[in-house]
C-alpha cells in the first residue's frame, strides 16, 4: 500500500510541477506586450526594450551558471520552491519600482528565477515521471516539459495583451494576479516528493561546468547549436514583436502584440506535442523546411510590408524551432549520467538563453543606426541561416543513429 500511495504521488506531482512550470515560464513573458506602454509612460527609445529584455536573458545567463545546476544535490523541490520565490520578488518590483530603472531590476530578478526553473523543473518531471511510470517511455516527460516551456512563453504575451486591452490599469493587475498564482504554484509545489536523495556528505558549491557529456560531445555541440538558434528567433518575437507591429506595419493594438507572440510559442509548443510519435529523423527534417520557410515569409512580410505574410511566417517558423529545441533538450538529457542530468540540463539551457541574449542586444545596438525594417531582415536571414544548419546536422545525426 505504501508503494502505490508513494506511486500515486509521484503521478500527481508531476502535474502540479508541470503546472508551476508553465506558471512560471509564463510570467516572464507577460511584459512583451506591455513595453510599448511603459515606452509611452516613461518616454524611453525603442532601443531600450532590447536592454531591459536583455536584462532578463543576462539575469538566466547568470542564473544557469550559478544555480541551475545544483538541484542536483541540492534537491529538486528545493530548488523550484526557491525559483517561484524569486519570481514573486519580481512581482513586487515590478509593483514597487516604477521606472526604466525598476524595469531592468526587475526583468534581472524575474530572468534569475527562470534560470534556477528551467533545468530544475525539467529534471524533476523526468524523474517523477519514471518513477510513477518506469516503463514509459522518456518522449512523454520530454514533451510535457517542452509544452510548458514553450506554452508558458506562449500564455503570457497573450493574458499581458488582454490585460493591456481590456483592464483598467495594464501595468499593475497582471503583476498582482501573477503575484498570487505564483504563491499558489508554491504551496502546491510543496506537496510534491523529492526525486534526488540527499548525498551522504555535504558537497561543496561550485559553479556550472561547462562541459560536454564525457564521449558524446558532437552530439551535444549539435544539440547547443539546435538550443542556441531556437532561441535567437524567438527573442525576436518576444522583445521586438510589439514595437515591430507598431513601426512596420502600424498595428497598435495591444492584444495584437500579444496574440503574434502566443502565436509563435503556441505553434512551437503544439508542434512539440503534434510530432511527438513521429520518428525523430522525420521530426527535424520537417523543423528544418519549416524554420527554412517561415523565416523567409518573415522577412519578405517584413520588407513588403504585409503583416499577415509575416504572422504566417512566425508561425510556420515557430513550430520548426518548438521541435528543434526539444529534439536539443531531449538529446542533452539522454546524454547525461543519472548523477549529472540537472547540470547538463542547465548548461544546454545557458547555451539556449544566450541565443536568445546576444542577438537580441545586437539588433538593439543596429536599431540606434538602421531602421527596424533593415534590422529585422538581417537578424531573420542570420537566424535562417542558423536554425537550418542545426537542423541539417541534428537530421544527419538522427538517420545515422538509424
Amino acid at each position: 500500500m505504501r508503494v502505490r500511495q508513494q506511486l500515486a504521488s509521484h503521478a500527481a506531482g508531476f502535474w502540479i510541477v508541470a503546472a508551476a512550470f508553465l506558471v512560471v515560464m509564463a510570467y516572464s513573458t507577460v511584459p512583451t506586450p506591455l513595453y510599448p506602454l511603459y515606452e509611452a509612460r516613461d518616454g524611453f527609445p525603442v532601443w531600450m526594450i532590447t536592454v531591459i529584455f536583455a536584462a532578463y536573458a543576462v539575469g538566466v545567463v547568470v542564473s544557469l551558471f550559478f544555480l541551475g545546476h545544483i538541484s542536483d544535490w541540492a534537491g529538486r523541490r528545493r530548488m523550484l520552491l526557491i525559483a517561484i520565490l524569486i519570481s514573486v520578488i519580481s512581482a513586487a518590483l515590478f509593483l514597487l519600482w516604477s521606472s526604466p530603472a525598476g524595469l531592468i531590476i526587475a526583468r534581472l530578478v524575474n530572468g534569475v528565477s527562470i534560470g534556477v526553473l528551467t533545468a530544475t523543473a525539467t529534471a524533476y518531471l523526468s524523474e517523477s515521471r519514471a518513477r510513477s511510470r518506469p516503463g514509459e517511455s522518456a518522449v512523454v516527460a520530454a514533451s510535457v516539459a517542452g509544452a510548458a516551456n514553450l506554452g508558458g512563453l506562449a500564455l503570457g504575451p497573450l493574458i499581458g495583451g488582454i490585460f493591456a486591452e481590456f483592464a483598467p490599469d495594464p501595468l499593475v493587475l497582471p503583476h498582482v494576479v501573477f503575484l498570487i498564482a505564483l504563491v499558489l504554484a508554491g504551496i502546491a509545489v510543496a506537496t510534491v516528493p523529492e526525486t534526488v536523495d540527499a548525498p551522504e556528505t555535504p558537497v561543496p558549491y561550485r559553479p556550472q561546468r561547462l562541459s560536454a557529456p564525457s564521449g558524446s560531445r558532437p552530439a551535444f555541440v549539435a544539440a547547443g547549436f539546435g538550443a542556441f538558434a531556437s532561441f535567437a528567433l524567438l527573442g525576436l518575437f518576444t522583445s521586438l514583436a510589439p514595437s515591430i507591429l507598431v513601426g512596420t506595419f502600424e498595428q497598435r493594438d495591444h492584444l495584437l502584440a500579444g496574440a503574434v507572440t502566443f502565436a509563435v510559442f503556441g505553434a512551437a509548443a503544439a508542434g512539440q506535442l503534434l510530432l511527438a510519435r513521429i520518428a525523430l529523423r522525420i521530426q527535424l527534417l520537417i523543423a528544418t523546411i519549416s524554420c527554412g520557410v517561415g523565416l523567409a515569409a518573415v522577412a519578405i512580410g517584413a520588407l513588403t510590408p504585409q503583416f499577415a505574410v509575416f504572422l504566417l511566417g512566425g508561425i510556420v517558423a515557430g513550430l520548426g524551432v518548438g521541435v528543434l529545441f526539444k529534439s536539443s533538450i531531449a538529446t542533452a538529457a539522454s546524454l547525461a549520467s543519472p548523477g549529472r542530468r540537472g547540470e547538463t540540463l542547465a548548461f544546454i539551457f545557458l547555451i539556449a538563453y544566450c541565443g536568445l541574449a546576444l542577438p537580441v542586444l545586437a539588433a538593439g545596438a543596429a536599431l540606434v543606426f538602421f531602421p527596424e525594417s533593415i534590422v529585422v531582415v538581417v537578424f531573420v536571414s542570420l537566424v535562417l541561416v542558423a536554425t537550418v544548419t542545426a537542423g541539417t546536422v541534428m537530421t544527419r545525426r538522427a538517420a545515422a543513429a538509424g
